[in-house]
């Protein structure tokens, strides 16, 4: 008896079931149902995963607005009679919610047009030829697929101080709707370098805490040193060597942030950029036998397959660098 004659009737099967429509997942669904497979995908957040919706597009865009700044401060160099610059922080979070909005209708469409059923909701792995999905109203179904993909990628890592609960990661920052005037960033690598770029240019006062001797290790190191000087120079107050010890928020809103040498700091919001962690927690693998590391990553071979037959897994849930 073959394998899809040997599967039960009662519920839905396909051929490639996807758990997580971030870049990975929706790639892979377009091009298996390009084949012809009978593919279905879950997702219990917007379409596009975390690149669209909480990482490289809405950065990108954060990124060219605060750029403008700086380009009409230039501007008076060359001629130009530049009256002073007002900024609407709100209109622009606002703006790009309409974006990444119209960004998540054409990955719906692209999924759609290709014969790819979405089903909206948490999938959660129950056997090594089944998935469990969750929807948002508590209601579950079990689908059947003779493939499983597990696509669901990473999410930030939060810090463990005391008063961590008032503290933002990076996903947060694309839900704020008014500019902080004093941000302290926490991290030293390129999120949040990057950050402390985005925010000074839009007039925050930032400071960068940071617990090594300077940031963005690994990469080159004359970039490194020549950044330093350069983000000192745009006014970013850099803090080497130091750690946050403690938050806590005072009665007018503000948070107190005190370092580890002591140091007391008063900013309106602060941020961590500590790193990502695979979200595999709750993916049901210790269940059918999928194998993770210490960080919870998949355990994948060169061409995706994990420790059980049938189930793959790509992109930021596993343990192999994407690029």
């Amino acid at each position: 008896m073959g394998y899809a004659a040997a599967m039960s009737t009662d519920l839905e099967q396909y051929d490639l079931f996807i758990v997580g429509a971030g870049s990975a997942g929706v790639r892979a669904a377009r091009v298996a149902a390009s084949f012809g497979a009978k593919v279905a995908i879950c997702e219990d957040g917007a379409l596009g995963g975390t690149c669209v919706n909480v990482g490289c597009v809405p950065k990108k865009l954060m990124v060219l607005g605060a750029h403008f700044a700086e380009e009409q401060r230039d501007a008076a160099g060359f001629g130009w009679d530049v009256t002073p610059a007002t900024h609407d922080f709100a209109l622009l979070m606002t703006n790009k919610d309409r974006e990444i909005a119209r960004l998540n209708g054409v990955y719906q469409r692209l999924l759609e047009g290709r014969g790819v059923s979405i089903v909206r909701g948490r999938g959660r792995l129950v056997s090594r030829d089944e998935v469990e999905v969750t929807a948002p109203d508590g209601g579950a179904k079990t689908f059947r697929a003779r493939h499983i993909l597990c696509a669901v990628g990473g999410r930030p890592v939060r810090p463990a101080f005391p008063g961590a609960e008032h503290v933002m990661v990076s996903d947060d920052v694309f839900r704020l709707r008014a500019l902080p005037k004093r941000l302290l960033i926490v991290g030293g690598g390129y999120i949040a370098v990057e950050f402390a770029g985005v925010f000074r240019g839009y007039g925050s006062e930032v400071t960068l805490v940071h617990r090594g001797g300077l940031f963005l290790n690994g990469f080159d190191g004359d970039v490194r040193a020549h950044l330093d000087l350069e983000m000192r120079k745009r006014g970013v107050q850099l803090r080497f060597r130091r750690e946050v010890a403690h938050v806590e928020r005072q009665s007018t809103g503000a948070l107190r942030v005190t370092l580890d040498d002591n140091t007391e700091l008063e900013v309106d919001a602060v941020l961590a950029a500590i790193g990502r962690e695979p979200r595999s927690a709750g993916l049901g693998l210790d269940q059918v036998g999928v194998q993770t590391d210490a960080r919870g990553a998949i355990r994948v071979d060169r061409t995706f397959r994990t420790s059980v037959p049938r189930i793959y897994a790509v992109g930021d849930v596993t343990n192999r660098v994407a690029l």
